[in-house]
């Protein structure tokens, strides 16, 4: 999970690192308000969850609070990079003598940590790991040791940090890494990180990539979940503990495993060009353990999507074989039907494996007439394709 700028720096806060207190507001007006309360020059800043801001038109200074309403008016809506801006940051305006940059990252390439550090922050970085790789320090980190007082130094010394603010970008660094560790994050990066005349350094901006496999022991996280910027549909299936994820197209995918339904979209794909384009709706994958109550809820999910016209359910017997999996269908359709939730939409349904026979017959034997049987993945996606375009 992404985290906005405000959300990082009340992390950093939590954790000692220095840095600005701002308000988040959601209109012009607010934007007046918390102005004034802070006094003197803002800065207002657009808060989405992408890079480039700055250059976007998403960054402003204001001298005032009239000043400060006025560019939020200017802010908020705008588009940067496909993100739309719903709300700003008021913060007060830092003098800024020095910018620098540092991160905390996982390096999936080497498999490993990595800390990333610059005297030059303040642009994309990069940017400047093209254009100027020398100017980018890169030291690994082994998690078993981590950032100890030792490695914090070998940082700053690898990026030369002038002696004057050496001591504060270690105390920084050692911080950042409590972020990074205790958060459960994938991503802690600070650009700029900024000396000010006085001499103080402090993180100015922040971005922190929560590990979603992590949720389970920071149950504190969930506050940080922007539900206004999630799909409904997708909060939904997360309240059910399914792993879903909401696509474009018009035809409703299940499957049991992650390599079988990303396999499912791309034969779902291109079966549909045959007919008018028709998509996958979405991923979703049940698992090994297929439940009615899993199916169920998987189903209820998808059918509830407007866009979906009809629904593939693609299962290769394993684990749970596929006699569970038909009586997990059949079940599932009775439990929707019970709850005044009838399917209305065409299954094609495709079983494979362990007891793939007798589950077909188990569906054959329930006679649901929007169910259909396809022996094959290919021409089970190529019907599901079809039936979604008669319903278009």
């Amino acid at each position: 999970m992404d985290l906005y700028e405000f959300q990082a720096k009340e992390l950093f806060a939590k954790h000692g690192v220095p840095t600005q207190a701002g308000e988040v507001v959601r209109t012009p007006s607010h934007a007046h308000e918390a102005a004034e309360r802070i006094g003197g020059m803002v800065v207002v800043k657009a808060q989405v969850k992408t890079g480039g801001r700055g250059k976007a038109g998403g960054v402003k200074l204001a001298k005032d609070a009239n000043e400060a309403r006025d560019r939020a008016h200017d802010i908020l809506g705008l588009d940067i990079k496909g993100h739309i801006v719903h709300q700003v940051l008021v913060t007060p305006a830092a003098d800024i003598a020095e910018e620098y940059y540092v991160s905390f990252l996982l390096d999936r390439a080497n498999r490993s940590w990595l800390a990333m550090a610059s005297k030059e922050g303040g642009m994309e970085i990069e940017q400047l790991a093209v254009e100027r790789p020398e100017a980018l320090a890169k030291v690994p980190v082994d998690a078993i040791v981590g950032v100890d007082q030792a490695k914090a130094e070998e940082i700053a010394d690898a990026a030369g940090f002038d002696v004057s603010v050496r001591y504060q970008v270690v105390e920084i660094l050692k911080k950042l890494w409590d972020v990074f560790v205790k958060e459960d994050a994938t991503l802690v990066e600070v650009n700029p990180l900024v000396k000010t005349p006085t001499g103080e350094v402090l993180a100015l901006d922040g971005k922190v990539s929560l590990d979603g496999n992590a949720e389970f022991r920071h149950p504190d996280h969930d506050v940080l979940v922007d539900q206004s910027a999630e799909d409904p549909l997708e909060l939904r299936a997360k309240e059910k503990d399914l792993n879903y994820v909401k696509l474009s197209g018009s035809v409703g995918i299940i499957g049991n495993g992650a390599g079988l339904v990303m396999s499912t979209l791309d034969v779902v794909a291109y079966a549909g060009e045959e007919f008018g384009g028709q998509k996958p709706a979405n991923f979703l994958d049940i698992g090994g353990g297929a439940s009615a109550q899993v199916m169920a809820d998987g189903l209820e999910i998808i059918l509830s999507d407007p866009d979906v016209r009809s629904v593939f359910v693609n299962v290769f017997g394993g684990i749970t074989a596929c006699d569970a999996v038909a009586n997990g269908i059949v079940q599932a359709l009775a439990l929707l039907e019970e709850k005044g939730e009838a399917v209305t939409k065409p299954l094609v349904v495709r079983l494979d494996g362990n007891n793939a026979e007798l589950g077909r017959q188990i569906l054959r034997d329930a006679g649901n007439p929007l169910v259909e049987l396809v022996d094959t993945m290919d021409d089970a996606a190529r019907r599901v394709a079809q039936l979604a375009a008669q319903g278009a």
